[in-house]
C-alpha cells in the first residue's frame, strides 16, 4: 500500500539556488549597517595573562570590548556545556569549566581572550591590536599520557577520565585459553575538518528578542545554551541555521563566539556580525580523532575470536567541548566488535587534557576510530597467522541466523547478511585479478597493495523527531527537525512527501532550523536524518489522511471508513469524486476548517539501524619518492532500502574522500611549545581530485526491521569504511618490503622513511 519502498535517483531541488550563487548563508544575512566582530585569540599555549584593553575601547570605529572582566561584571560566568562519561570507579569524568573568554590563563594557542565590535572589519582588528596582554608562560603539556603541569585542579595529572566498558577478567580468561593472542599497537592521527564555510554569526535584537543566527546543526541547543550561559529566558531568544556549507560534526557543538556575539548584539542594540579566517577556524575549530591504541585478539585453532581488548589513550585538547568525552568511549563501544561474533572484549579509555584545541565531533565520531582500530587489527592477525584476511572475516562474520544479534556491550544489531556484502564485493573488485595488476605494477617499478575494510555503524542521535504538514495557497510546508549542511535534504524529504502524498515536488517547500518555527527537534548528526525524519513524516501523512476522512465522506456522501488514500487521491465506493490532497485542501479553506490545513506529530524511532559495508581499496606505491597513487577503489553497501540512491551515493563518494584524506594526507601537528605548524592550506594537506579516483559502488541492501521504511543511514558510512582500507592497502603494498608498522597519514615523506627504515620524524 505505501510507496516507502519506491527507490529513484531524483536530482538535488537546491543544487540550482546553489550553483546560481541563491544561496542564503550566515554572511548573505547582513542587515544595513551590520557591526563586525574580531576575537583577539591567545599566541601562547600555557600562560597566565593579564589583558589591558584601555586603548582599544577608545579607537576610532569601536563600539565595545568585552574581556572576560567585562562578562563577570555582566553576571556571565557559566562554563559552556558537556557531556561527562562515568569512570571505571563510579565517579564521572572532570568537569573543568571553559569561560568564554580566557580568565587569567589561556591554555591553547587560538583560545578567545577579547571581542571587539567596530564599525568594519578592519576598525575591529586594528583595535584589537592595541590589547595588551601579559604572557607568563607556562610549561606546556602535549601528551596523551599523565604528567606534566596540571591544566586543571578538577583533573590531577591532567586526566580526564578512567572509562572501562566489559567485562575485563572474562577477556583475560580468554586471552589465556587462546590458541593465538596478537598484539597491535596504533595511532590515529588528528585531523581538521575544514568545511567548505568557516563558522559565522550574526546577532541582533529583533522587538526586545535576541536572534541568533549562525552556520550549525542543532538550533535548540545553541537555544537553551544561550539562555543559559546569557541569563536569558529561552522565551526571548530566536535561532536560526540559513544554509550551511559543511558540518561534518564540527558545528555540532556550541562555541564561545556565537554567544559573545549574541551578547554583543544584546549589549549594543545592533547587528553584530563574525565570521573566522581559515587560520582562524584552524585554530580555533574542534579537531577530531588524535589516539593512541594498545590491541589485543585472541584466536582458537580454527582462527575464530575468542576475545578482543582495546586500550585508549585519547587527546581531549585543553577543554571537555560537548561531546568529546563520549567519542571514543560510549560510540566508539558502539561498534567495536564490527560484524563479528566476539562474545569477550573490553573497552579502557583514558583521556587527558592537554594544551591543544579542543575535540569533538568528526565525520563518524567514534564509529570510525573504532572500525580503523578492529579492521586493521584483522588484517594484521592474518598476517601474523598466515591467513588470507577474506577468510579470516568469513570465519568469524555473525551469522544471518544469529540476528538480531546481542554484542557483547549489548547493541543489538537487527539484520545482516556480511557474507553476501562480501562475496558482492570481491566480485566488483576483482578481487581475483589482483595477482595480475600487482605484477604489472611491479614491472613498472611500483609496489600495488590491496586493503579490505568491513564496517558496520550505528545510527546515532535523538531516535524522537517531529514533523508539521501545512498547507498553503503554493502547496505544501514540512517543517522538518533535521537541519541541512549540504546533503541534499531538500530534495530527498520533498521527494518522499511527494511519493507519500501525490503532491508535486515543486509545491513542497522544506522548512527547517529556525526555534520561532519549529518547537523542537533532533538536529543533524549521526546518520540519523533521512531515517527518522521520514520515519515522522510517514506518521504525519498517516494522521492527514485519517483527519480527511470524515471531511471528505461528508462531502463524498459515504461512511468515513470507506475513504481511502492511495497516495495520489482520494477514493470512495459509490462516489465519482477523486480530490487529491491538494483539492481537499482547497476545499477545506473554501469551508472554513482550518483544523485540516495544519498536522504536527512527534514519533520516537525505537530502535537504531546499522548500516554495513564492504571498501576494498587498491594502491600503487613509488618507492623512490614514497608518493601514494589510490589506483582502483570499490564500495558495496548494505542501507537497507533506498530512497534516492544518487544522493546516497553522493554521500559516500564525500566519505570516501574524507577517509582517504586523513589516510593519506591530513595531520595536524603542534611543535614543543604548543604552536600550531599546520594553520594554513600552505601547511595542513587536504585531499585533492587526483587523490581519490572514481569510486566503484553498489548495494546489497537487507531492509532494517528498526523502521517501516527499512532505511539505515548513510551519512558518515563512507569515512567510516575508508580509513582503514586505504591503509591496509599501503600496508600491503609495503609489507614485503620489510615495513612492519605504518600509521596514518601515508603521506611522500612518511613512506619513504617507512621505506628506508628510519624512524619518524613526527614534526612532519
Amino acid at each position: 500500500m505505501a510507496k516507502f519502498g519506491r527507490s529513484r535517483p531524483v536530482s538535488r531541488i537546491e543544487d540550482r539556488r546553489f550553483l546560481t550563487g541563491a544561496g542564503r548563508y550566515t554572511s548573505d544575512l547582513w542587515p544595513k549597517g551590520c557591526l563586525r566582530a574580531y576575537v583577539l585569540r591567545s599566541v601562547e599555549a600555557h600562560a597566565d595573562i593579564s589583558v589591558d584593553a584601555r586603548a582599544a575601547r577608545e579607537a576610532d570605529g569601536v563600539r565595545l570590548v568585552l574581556t572576560a572582566d567585562d562578562l563577570s561584571a555582566a553576571g556571565i560566568t557559566d562554563g559552556m556545556p558537556a557531556l561527562l562519561v562515568e569512570n571505571r570507579d563510579g565517579s564521572m569524568g572532570a568537569a573543568p569549566r571553559r569561560p568564554l573568554l580566557a580568565e587569567g590563563r589561556v591554555r591553547f594557542v587560538g583560545e578567545a581572550i577579547a571581542l571587539v565590535v567596530a564599525d568594519s572589519l578592519d576598525a575591529a582588528r586594528d583595535a584589537a591590536e592595541l590589547i595588551e596582554v601579559e604572557y607568563d608562560s607556562l610549561p606546556v603539556h602535549l601528551e596523551r599520557a599523565p604528567g606534566g603541569q596540571t591544566l586543571h585542579e578538577e583533573a590531577p595529572d591532567n586526566r580526564a577520565f578512567d572509562f572501562g566498558m566489559g567485562d575485563a577478567d572474562a577477556v583475560e580468561a580468554a586471552l589465556a585459553g587462546s590458541a593465538h593472542v596478537v598484539r597491535m599497537a596504533l595511532e590515529v592521527n588528528r585531523v581538521i575538518s575544514n568545511p567548505m564555510e568557516t563558522r559565522s554569526v550574526l546577532a541582533q535584537m529583533e522587538e526586545g528578542r535576541l536572534h541568533i543566527a549562525y552556520g550549525g546543526q542543532n538550533v535548540w541547543n545553541t537555544k537553551a545554551h544561550a539562555a543559559r550561559i546569557l541569563k536569558m529566558d529561552a522565551d526571548d531568544i530566536r535561532v536560526c541555521i540559513p544554509d550551511v556549507g559543511g558540518g561534518f560534526g564540527t558545528k555540532a557543538p556550541d562555541y564561545p563566539e556565537t554567544l559573545l556575539v549574541g551578547q554583543a548584539a544584546r549589549m549594543l542594540e545592533a547587528p553584530v556580525a563574525w565570521v573566522a579566517d581559515r587560520t582562524e577556524g584552524m585554530l580555533s575549530d574542534t579537531g577530531a580523532r588524535d589516539l593512541c591504541h594498545e590491541l589485543v585478539m585472541g584466536l582458537d585453532e580454527d582462527l575464530r575470536i575468542t576475545a578482543y581488548r582495546v586500550d585508549t589513550a585519547m587527546n581531549l585538547g585543553a577543554y571537555n567541548s560537548p561531546l568529546a568525552q563520549n567519542i571514543q568511549t560510549n560510540l566508539f563501544a558502539k561498534v567495536m566488535m564490527g560484524v563479528f561474533d566476539i562474545r569477550a572484549a573490553y573497552l579502557h579509555v583514558e583521556g587527558f587534557y592537554t594544551n591543544t584545541t579542543p575535540v569533538d565531533a568528526y565525520r563518524g565520531a567514534g564509529r570510525p576510530e573504532a572500525i580503523y582500530a578492529l579492521e586493521r587489527m584483522m588484517d594484521h592477525a592474518a598476517r601474523e597467522l598466515g591467513v588470507d584476511v577474506w577468510e579470516l572475516h568469513r570465519r568469524n562474520f555473525i551469522r544471518p541466523e544469529q540476528f538480531p544479534y546481542t554484542t557483547a556491550f549489548g547493541e543489538t544489531y537487527d539484520v545482516g547478511d556480511f557474507a553476501r556484502v562480501l562475496d558482492s564485493v570481491a566480485a566488483h573488485a576483482d578481487q581475483d585479478g589482483f595477482a595480475a595488476r600487482r605484477r604489472e605494477s611491479e614491472a613498472r617499478g611500483r609496489l600495488r597493495g590491496m586493503g579490505l575494510c568491513f564496517y558496520i555503524e550505528s545510527i546515532l542521535g535523538d531516535p524522537a523527531e517531529g514533523a508539521q504538514i501545512e498547507f498553503t495557497d503554493e502547496g505544501v510546508r514540512l517543517y522538518v527537525g533535521t537541519i541541512s549542511n549540504g546533503q541534499g535534504h531538500e530534495s530527498v524529504y520533498a521527494q518522499f512527501l511527494s511519493d507519500q502524498t501525490g503532491v508535486p515536488v515543486e509545491r513542497i517547500k522544506i522548512v527547517a532550523g529556525d526555534t520561532d518555527r519549529i518547537a523542537q527537534g533532533g538536529g543533524t548528526g549521526g546518520s540519523r536524518s533521512v531515517t527518522v525524519q521520514n520515519n515522522v513524516t510517514l506518521v504525519t501523512v498517516d494522521a492527514v489522511v485519517d483527519a480527511f476522512r470524515p471531511y471528505l465522506a461528508a462531502k463524498m456522501g459515504v461512511d468515513a471508513d470507506a475513504v481511502e488514500f492511495d497516495h495520489e487521491t482520494f477514493r470512495a465506493p459509490g462516489s465519482n469524486q477523486t480530490p487529491t490532497l491538494l483539492e481537499a485542501a482547497a476545499w477545506a479553506r473554501a469551508d472554513g476548517r482550518e483544523d485540516l490545513l495544519n498536522h504536527k506529530k512527534r514519533a520516537d524511532l525505537e530502535a537504531r539501524s546499522f548500516p554495513n559495508g564492504a571498501h576494498v581499496c587498491e594502491v600503487e606505491v613509488d618507492p623512490e619518492t614514497g608518493a601514494v597513487t589510490v589506483a582502483r577503489y570499490t564500495v558495496v553497501d548494505d542501507f537497507g532500502t533506498l530512497i534516492n540512491p544518487m544522493l546516497v551515493e553522493g554521500q559516500i563518494h564525500g566519505g570516501v574522500a574524507q577517509g582517504i584524506g586523513q589516510a593519506l594526507c591530513e595531520r595536524v601537528v603542534y611543535d614543543a611549545d604548543g604552536q600550531l605548524l599546520t594553520a594554513s592550506f600552505m601547511d595542513y594537506a587536504m585531499p585533492r581530485a587526483d587523490n581519490v579516483p572514481m569510486i566503484g559502488f553498489d548495494t546489497e541492501p537487507v531492509p532494517s526491521t528498526t523502521n517501516v521504511m527499512g532505511m539505515k543511514g548513510c551519512g558518515e558510512a563512507g569515512t567510516v569504511g575508508a580509513m582503514a582500507a586505504t591503509a591496509n592497502a599501503v600496508f600491503d603494498a609495503l609489507h614485503d618490503r620489510g615495513v612492519r608498522r605504518a600509521d596514518m597519514p601515508f603521506t611522500p615523506h612518511r613512506v619513504w622513511m617507512m621505506l628506508s627504515g628510519n624512524e619518524l620524524d613526527e614534526t612532519r
